[in-house]
């Protein structure tokens, strides 16, 4: 899936002194503790790929009811990334991971056990907010407690969490269906196989609640609630019990009380009533969404059980993709820095245009007849292998470089109202697709991915006429 972030607080200045190697392993511990909120993201994110057929049997429903109940989590997820921020200014970041991780369980456990169409989409967009508060609370703890001198590898903690939860639910499913015998509804201890995978993610929930209790708070909310003793305590925890912590305390004093607190009046100007550089960041968001991501990670069991493979077969298909999702969200942490931003972004616009053009024309040959789908070997030998491709190309370049260009490309002055605004612009286009997929795919499969390939193939003139290189750039020559 896309890693739909929103914008963490910018970290306070640092001495640049990099922890005590006695410290380094305490300090990867504590942003792995807070990277389980992005391990739960892609989780919860995902792991309805699995049910999307069982619950349009379960409660005879069509594909327009159906998408609103997959969609109805990203108004959840929209909430919560939007009012988060402030949640954590108020009660502290462990407090907002410890809310987060009790909206994870209550989801789950709701989730598994509705008793109508309605009541599970109010406990799907429960756990929506907790992914919208576990968007934004996990980045900006991680940056606020990592020392300088490994910010940036530690910042790849909640990225790589969001893409293994992601791989970890789709093979979750994939063993509870074959526990049930290849039926989604097929019955296990009571309750049918669809709930089980979603009422699974209660112990991931659970274990990020516990974790949460044994890390300290973000020394950047100690010092803001006057609590500056605990921070002097912290900082020598994370950075090393040789720094100065009455210096690094006042310089992180100073770096709050000098922040420009931007608004979205900030953002207004130019022609069309916001300054050039939002609309850019807002075309990043919309385009990484409307090439069809999610489409793979919201539906991909149900995409494969349309055009004729068999439920266990394409289950087993989602849980490859997700694999290919980490090996391209690698490749791009990898090289993002080495080759840049556009160029990496222009790779992954031809490679997905072309990969979902190839789909396109494979799935152009799906057939029924007296009610049996099916598509000729070729073609759907050639469909997988497209949309394996598809994930990758993306994966290794706009999953990973708008987060990149989005925290770089906007003038210190407004970037985090700018960065709020291209979150939510993601979140919409997001809510667009995953809303119209189902109802789309039931007019014409191919005709849809061959509205994905439009968008793909529109994102490379974008690209090279608007979107600025921030590789090598400092964030204050950004104008």
């Amino acid at each position: 899936m896309s890693s739909s972030r929103s914008a963490a607080p910018t970290p306070p200045p640092s001495s640049g002194r990099a922890a005590h190697p006695d410290h380094l392993g305490h300090v990867v511990f504590i942003t792995a503790a807070a990277a389980m909120g992005g391990f739960l993201f892609g989780y919860d994110s995902a792991v309805i790929n699995g049910a999307v057929e069982a619950i349009r049997d379960r409660f005879d429903i069509g594909s327009e009811a159906l998408a609103q109940v997959i969609a109805a989590a990203l108004i959840g997820c929209a909430i919560g990334a939007a009012t988060a921020g402030r949640i954590a200014d108020r009660i502290g970041r462990i407090r907002c991971m410890q809310i987060a991780s009790v909206l994870f369980a209550a989801s789950a456990i709701g989730s598994a056990l509705p008793f109508a169409l309605w009541d599970l989409a109010v406990w799907r967009v429960i756990g929506g907010f907790a992914i919208g508060m576990a968007s934004v609370i996990g980045p900006a703890y991680i940056a606020e407690v990592s020392p300088a001198a490994y910010r940036g590898r530690l910042a790849s903690f909640q990225q790589a969490a969001i893409v293994i939860g992601i791989a970890v639910s789709q093979l979750v499913n994939w063993g509870i269906l074959n526990m049930a015998g290849g039926e989604q509804r097929g019955e296990l201890g009571g309750l049918e196989a669809w709930q089980w995978m979603l009422g699974v993610m209660v112990i991931p929930a659970v274990l990020y609640g516990l974790l949460s209790f044994v890390i300290p708070e973000s020394p950047r909310f100690l010092i803001s609630v006057g609590r500056t003793e605990q921070a002097k305590k912290v900082l020598a925890e994370v950075e090393g019990s040789g720094i100065d912590t009455e210096a690094r305390v006042a310089e992180i004093d100073r770096a709050m009380r000098s922040e420009h607190k931007s608004t979205f009046k900030d953002l207004l100007g130019g022609r069309f009533g916001l300054l050039p550089i939002v609309w850019v960041g807002i075309g990043l968001s919309v385009f990484q969404q409307l090439v069809g991501i999610n489409v793979i990670f919201y539906y991909s069991s149900s995409l494969w059980q349309s055009v004729g493979i068999d439920p266990s077969s394409s289950f087993f298909y989602s849980f490859t993709t997700s694999i290919i999702n980490i090996i391209g969200t690698v490749i791009a942490m990898v090289f993002v820095d080495r080759i840049g931003r556009k160029p990496l972004a222009l790779i992954g616009s031809a490679g997905m245009a072309l990969s979902l053009g190839v789909a396109a024309w494979a799935f152009s040959y799906k057939t029924e007849v007296g009610g049996e789908i099916s598509m000729p070997e070729t073609q759907g030998t050639v469909a997988l292998l497209a949309a394996h491709s598809f994930v990758l190309f993306f994966a290794l370049s706009w999953g990973v470089v708008v987060w990149v260009l989005l925290g770089e490309m906007f003038p210190n002055r407004i970037r985090a109202a700018a960065l709020g605004v291209a979150a939510a612009a993601q979140w919409v286009a997001n809510w667009l697709v995953t809303v119209t997929f189902p109802t789309l795919s039931d007019w014409n499969l191919s005709g849809a991915y061959m509205i994905y390939t439009g968008f793909a193939l529109l994102s490379i003139p974008f690209i090279l006429k608007w979107v600025p290189e921030t590789k090598g750039k400092a964030l204050e020559e950004m104008g």
